[in-house]
C-alpha cells in the first residue's frame, strides 16, 4: 500500500487553488481540473482540493486574517531547502507563521489549516 493523495475540502476552491499554487508553488495538474476539485504535483504524490457543498460552505465562517485551526487531526508537512528563507517568504506575501516552542515552525493557510515546514537537512 502507498499514498497516492491527500485532500483538503474547502469553502473558497479558487482562493485555496491560488494558495496552493501560486503562493506556496504546487503545480497544478490541469487535466485534474473540475468545478470542485483540482490536484496539484507536490514532488511525491498529489495534493487535491476538494469544495464543499454550498450548504455546508454556509455554515462555514472564515476570519481574516484565518485562525489557525490547531485541533484538525491532520497536517500537510513541507519540505523546503531552507526554513527560515521559506517562513521569511511566506510571511512577505501575508501568510501567518507560527513558531513552535520545539523550533519547528508552521504556516496557516487562508481557511486556517495548519501546515508544516521543514527541512530534509535537518531531518
Amino acid at each position: 500500500m502507498q499514498l497516492g493523495r491527500v485532500m483538503i475540502y474547502v469553502k473558497n476552491l479558487q482562493s485555496m487553488e491560488e494558495f496552493y499554487g501560486s503562493v506556496l508553488g504546487l503545480v497544478p495538474i490541469e487535466g485534474t481540473r473540475g468545478a470542485n476539485w483540482i490536484e496539484f504535483e507536490t514532488g511525491g504524490g498529489r495534493a487535491a482540493l476538494h469544495s464543499v457543498p454550498a450548504g455546508v460552505a454556509e455554515q462555514i465562517h472564515l476570519s481574516s486574517p484565518p485562525q489557525p485551526r490547531e485541533d484538525n487531526p491532520v497536517k500537510l508537512i513541507f519540505e523546503v531547502d531552507d526554513v527560515a528563507v521559506e517562513c521569511r517568504r511566506l510571511q512577505s506575501v501575508g501568510v501567518m507563521i507560527l513558531q513552535r516552542p520545539w523550533g519547528g515552525f508552521d504556516g496557516v493557510d487562508p481557511e486556517g489549516n495548519v501546515f508544516g515546514l521543514y527541512s530534509a537537512a535537518k531531518s
